[in-house]
């Protein structure tokens, strides 16, 4: 799709979906945990009325906040394209709009399954997703590049791609969710009232959404803070910098295909989790947890390395760069891999915390990260022999802040001890001659 598009195209591209993470990190992130959570917990003493009323209560407040973020994003759609440097941007927000809603309804849908133990039709709709995405978005990107001969224009057809293809994922969770919720059992147990079970999600989605939301706000803040560096301070033009941000945009897009992997285990171990220690079996939370640990390892560990020894290539054959380009994306891919591990550390202990009830820590650990990355970014950026690379060392450190401050706090605050760190790491040596060899 960047061939399509361009450098610049796609940082219009990346720039509305920075922004439209951020309003939906806001309004979805947090619920689907705090659904999983408690059906998991209503499921597992039988009480099936109070499952049914979890899911209409979150329904309610999906519905208010996915329209709620929709109407910002198309409304406001020039003033959030100012503001992060990309005037061009704004049709592209505009396009992008709708699916802040639509991703509230599968959302629901998601939450729901989760709670179940059942991850199939969250796993087929996001294939789905993936699959109308690309084909949609790279087709409309094609014939809008073709017939407007603009740049911001083909970004918008490529956001287009994942509108519709969050309306056709929508239907099939639809048509799952009304097959299952017709199976539930009536169960005799007395529901909670609506404003109960709003209060109890709100408990617990409420950190959760402070602390994911809070860290891409401060990624927004963050491509604010290195374009005016590189605009302002190392005097670069704005369409070298617009490339600039394509290119590490290019670079975020493969950084994010392992982490894809990751996510799926740490949003299955809460649910899992939480039915242990609702039952008072805590050796079986802590065997699920250091089982994801392993499988963390195993994934993250030979990601790490294979993007670290073979940016180069990776980055010429997936972004087609040669030269500076090429040179530019290698080192900004380096970097980033040595994030995916740390990364997958951070989204492993946040999801065992939240599991046992202390989601507002990795809240704190995360914004006070956070924070220092932006100073740290700042300074980095403005350093003519650093410049852009900057970026994803800050990235790095962040969380590597993160990590080594959940740890701690789990060790604090979770009796059944949980041996994270031995776990995650059975798999380095494997990963190290894998490394080797694939260098050789």
């Amino acid at each position: 799709m960047q061939r399509v598009i361009g450098d610049d195209g796609f940082g219009y591209f990346s720039t509305a979906y920075e922004i439209y993470t951020v309003l939906l990190l806001i309004s979805t992130t947090g619920l689907p945990v705090a659904m999983s959570r408690l059906i998991s917990k209503a499921t597992s003493l039988g009480h099936y009325r109070q499952v049914r009323r979890v899911y209409t209560t979150s329904r309610a407040i999906f519905l208010l906040l996915g329209l709620v973020s929709t109407a910002l994003m198309m409304v406001f759609c020039r003033q959030l394209a100012s503001f992060q440097e990309q005037p061009n941007a704004w049709f592209a927000i505009l396009c992008l709009g709708p699916c802040a809603l639509l991703m509230g309804f599968m959302s629901t849908y998601r939450g729901f399954f989760q709670g179940q133990g059942n991850m199939i039709p969250t796993s087929v709709s996001q294939v789905i997703e993936a699959l109308f995405k690309l084909i949609i978005g790279l087709a409309a990107a094609f014939f809008l590049a073709w017939y407007t001969g603009n740049v911001a224009f083909a970004a918008g057809g490529a956001i287009l791609g994942v509108t519709f293809s969050c309306i056709i994922s929508s239907g099939y969770l639809m048509h799952c969710f009304h097959k299952a919720y017709g199976q539930l059992p009536e169960g005799d147990d007395e529901a909670l009232t609506s404003r109960e079970t709003a209060r109890q999600l709100l408990s617990i989605a409420v950190p959760i959404t402070i602390g994911s939301a809070g860290m891409q706000i401060l990624t927004v803040l963050e491509t604010k803070l290195y374009m005016g560096q590189l605009l302002d301070k190392l005097l670069l033009a704005q369409d070298v910098v617009d490339n600039m941000k394509g290119v590490y945009n290019m670079t975020q897009t493969v950084y994010n295909m392992p982490i894809a992997f990751i996510a799926p285990i740490t949003i299955s171990i809460i649910p899992a989790i939480t039915a242990s220690l609702t039952l008072n079996e805590n050796k079986a939370a802590r065997a699920t947890a250091e089982s994801a640990a392993r499988v963390t390892g195993l994934l993250s560990l030979p990601c790490t390395v294979g993007l670290m020894v073979l940016s180069k290539p990776i980055m010429a054959l997936l972004g087609g760069y040669t030269g500076e380009k090429l040179d530019l994306a290698a080192g900004l891919m380096t970097l980033l891999g040595i994030s995916v591990f740390l990364h997958a550390v951070v989204q492993l202990t946040n999801a065992i915390m939240q599991a046992h009830g202390h989601a507002q820590i990795p809240v704190i650990n995360t914004l006070l990260s956070g924070a220092a990355r932006l100073v740290m970014v700042y300074i980095l950026v403005g350093n003519p022999a650093i410049g852009l690379l900057g970026v994803p060392i800050g990235t790095a450190l962040c969380n590597l802040a993160i990590a080594v401050l959940n740890l701690i706090a789990m060790r604090r605050c979770i009796a059944e001890k949980t041996r994270v760190v031995a776990n995650v790491l059975r798999a380095a040596i494997p990963a190290a001659a894998m490394g080797a060899a694939a260098y050789g």
